[in-house]
């Protein structure tokens, strides 16, 4: 895999990037130059200098502090989402798939529903619902994001119930739950995978969508999507306030679709033998 990998350029950048995003975050509190809220109002809106990498925003805080400490939320954020929404659209999708019957029925119908509704718009709905603040935000995309795991996981097992190991195993007495466990289960995580890492990409964006229009993480939360909607009023005076925000959030997104691009190519048989 490591080497397909180090053989598919664009997908070794992803990885590179996803990577430096994690030393980042673990790093934050060793390359700060200064506690990501401290305030400096003498040195408001200072431009890029060698004491302020990255300059500092209106009240003062060093953006480049601020970018580091946001990397950590931004990476929980699509930990977090892609957690909760592969493990319950993937229970779904596995339960639907291998029971059939009205059981598929009444489980892709109500995948349905959700697929009726513009994701942002339901997850604004939900976090609205529920209180803006960055966990309710999480709780909404995964909410809105699960029925794609689900679709996901369900054709996967359409295709393998039928398969002769799945059907010897049943025609040897082995319980429902271990086939399910321990013989389809393992076959339908590759797709999942590739999946979850597109998927941490969208959450990281639509998060910062979120928060920027007021219904994720709060002031004075380090997170990319505040910073950017606090420094909207500066673009065409202080650039550099937006500016740097929304560059770490296009990095970022554009590390893990290319990862997901890379993973595919490597755990796609078809790939694996060109």
């Amino acid at each position: 895999m490591g080497d397909l990998l180090r053989r598919n350029r664009l997908a070794a950048a992803g990885a590179g990037v996803v990577a430096l995003l994690a030393l980042a975050a673990l790093a934050a509190p060793l390359l700060a130059p200064s506690p990501p809220e401290a305030q400096d109002l003498a040195h408001r809106l200072a431009p890029p200098s060698p004491g302020h990498p990255l300059g500092t925003d209106q009240l003062g805080r060093d953006i480049a502090s601020r970018l580091l400490y946001g990397a950590r939320i931004s990476l929980t954020v699509g930990l977090v989402v892609a957690g909760l929404a592969g493990s319950l659209g993937s229970t779904v999708g596995l339960v639907a798939g291998y029971a059939g019957g009205w059981v598929d029925d009444v489980l892709m119908r109500v995948t349905e529903i959700f697929f009726a509704f513009p994701a942002l718009i339901l997850a604004m709905a939900i976090a609205a619902a529920l209180g803006p603040n960055l966990f309710h935000a999480m709780i909404a995309i995964a909410a809105v994001t699960w029925p794609v795991y689900a679709r996901l996981a369900r054709g996967q097992v359409l295709r393998l119930r039928e398969e002769e190991f799945v059907v010897a195993a049943r025609a040897m007495g082995a319980p429902e739950p271990r086939i399910l466990g321990r013989h389809v289960l393992p076959n339908v995580l590759s797709p999942l995978v590739v999946q979850a890492s597109f998927h941490m990409g969208e959450a990281i964006l639509t998060a910062a969508g979120l928060s920027f229009i007021g219904f994720g993480a709060q002031p004075p939360t380090p997170e990319w999507g505040v910073m950017v909607s606090e420094g909207r009023d500066y673009i065409t005076t202080q650039w550099w306030v937006p500016t740097f925000p929304g560059m770490a959030i296009l990095l970022a997104v554009t590390g893990f679709n290319l990862l997901g691009d890379g993973l595919r190519d490597v755990l796609d048989p078809r790939m694996r033998r060109r």
